[in-house]
């Protein structure tokens, strides 16, 4: 059952309320017992608890392989430099 979360129009109050989503929303302030109003919630955040979550858990060797020469062929093709720029030009 979801948490709701309600305002009092006329004295401010905020409150929850735990209660079945079939409920008729609460219509009284329990302070002064004007008029509330429910509010939009965020919900519950999800935790993620324990390894196999991110992608990378269950990458294959072989693929950590292959992206690793991938990556040491991009690094040897710009030869430790900045894609289209040199020292020299820093220096104009």
């Amino acid at each position: 059952m979801p948490t709701y979360e309600y305002e009092c129009t006329h004295c401010g109050h905020r409150f929850e309320k735990f209660q079945s989503i079939l409920a008729q929303p609460a219509k009284r302030c329990p302070r002064c017992g004007k008029r509330v109003r429910r509010l939009l919630g965020t919900g519950a955040g999800v935790i993620f608890k324990g390894s196999g979550f991110y992608v990378t858990d269950y990458r294959s060797e072989s693929y950590k392989k292959a992206a690793k020469a991938e990556k040491e062929g991009q690094s040897d093709k710009t030869g430790g430099k900045e894609a289209g720029r040199s020292i020299s030009d820093d220096k104009k």
